[in-house]
């Protein structure tokens, strides 16, 4: 198989960066990956850690080169918003035309300046690995941080087809279980699952501080229940500043939805409504049991979303966002081309989410899906019934 990409510079070599460098450098038939970072020691240790071919300052004329016409093919913005957006600007100014993705954690904000700043031959398709760490810098990257972890894309209606499908493969190579969104659906969702819990972690730290500064030897006590709800406080407090302005309405609603509901359990406890605290901690624990671990499903509990489409932009993302819609997960995805001008979309589906619903959806949209067991794809039968 052809690689998606011969040549990927990655802005900004740190933990997800130089993560990414590490795990495309891996896979079997790696692509020429570059490293632009403004720290030298930073540039220095990962070449000579093998997380990238070659690393450079931002002011190099090298950089200049990659980054304009005829330069990389893929260009990873592995930094903080507001340095992805003076990156997407400048790529805007050097009339860059090949592919932009980002990792940023807010999405919003972010395809909005590159929708402004790019060429119009350039193709930007926002990322977000959902993997990362309480450390920080390339010394704590590591090749596996991908595998097995969602990654998010959101495409636009404008996305063409086979570049989606080729940043797919790519991120699809180093193991990572790829969804797509829209840019605004994806804000609200990580402000509930990873910044609203930033600030719960910090928030619960700060409370043993402050029993602590009162002369409570609460800290001598915190043991393991403590240490692992509170160990993504730990993180970097820059950082963690520009994600939470970044993402400001979604964190803010997502605090008060948060305190209302510890304003109702501590309630219940006032009340000595015994039987009220026993649901609301019943209801935490099953939804807890409930969520996936990092698994790659059987084959049996795979299925293949067959769907054919005239071959131009927007199909390919009208056709995953109704999936994300749904709740399905992609496991893989490929085109293949029937005629110059029509093709068929066939995604492999673990058994996440409301399969008969895209179904539905995508035949409301004008396709005609084809919805059948992966043992089964090839073997004359039904879909999922109507």
């Amino acid at each position: 198989m052809t690689r998606p990409f011969n040549t990927v510079a990655i802005i900004g070599v740190g933990l997800v960066g130089g993560s990414l460098g590490r795990a495309l450098r891996a896979v079997e038939e790696p692509p020429h990956v570059f490293g632009i970072e403004p720290d030298a020691a930073a540039r220095e240790w990962a070449v000579a850690n093998g997380v990238v071919t070659e690393a450079f300052a931002p002011d190099s004329p090298r950089v200049d080169a990659m980054l304009g016409p005829g330069g990389v093919d893929l260009v990873v913005i592995a930094t903080p918003v507001q340095a992805t957006v003076g990156w997407l600007i400048r790529l805007g100014t050097l009339e860059y035309r090949g592919v932009v993705t980002d990792v940023a954690s807010t999405k919003s904000a972010v395809f909005q300046i590159a929708d402004m700043s790019l060429s119009a031959d350039a193709t930007f398709i926002g990322g977000h690995p959902m993997a990362g760490s309480e450390r920080s810098g390339v010394e704590a990257s590591s090749a596996d941080m991908f595998r097995g972890a969602y990654y998010v894309l959101t495409p636009s209606p404008r996305t063409d087809p086979d570049i989606y499908r080729r940043l797919h493969s790519l991120l699809n190579s180093i193991g990572a279980r790829v969804i797509a969104i829209r840019p605004e659906q994806h804000d609200e969702a990580v402000a509930a699952i990873s910044h609203v819990p930033h600030v719960a972690a910090s928030g619960l730290t700060n409370l043993a501080a402050e029993r602590a500064d009162a002369g409570e030897d609460v800290l001598r006590l915190a043991a393991g229940g403590f240490k692992d709800m509170t160990r993504i406080a730990a993180g970097s407090p820059e950082l963690w500043t520009g994600i939470v302005f970044d993402n400001r309405d979604a964190v803010v609603r997502g605090v008060r939805d948060y305190t209302a509901i510890l304003e109702r359990f501590a309630t219940l406890v006032d009340c000595g409504d015994s039987e009220g605290v026993r649901e609301w901690l019943t209801r935490a624990a099953d939804v807890r049991k409930a969520l996936p671990a990092r698994w790659v499903p059987a084959s049996e509990l795979l299925s293949v979303l067959s769907v054919p489409i005239i071959d131009r932009p927007g199909m390919v993302s009208a056709v995953t966002q109704a999936a994300a819609k749904a709740g399905c997960n992609i496991e893989d995805i490929e085109i293949d081309h029937t005629t110059e001008d029509t093709a068929v979309l066939r995604l492999v589906l673990t058994d996440e989410g409301d399969a008969a619903g895209l179904v539905a959806d995508l035949a409301a949209q004008g396709f005609s899906p084809d919805f059948r067991p992966l043992q089964a794809e090839g073997v004359d039968g039904p879909g999922i019934p109507a």
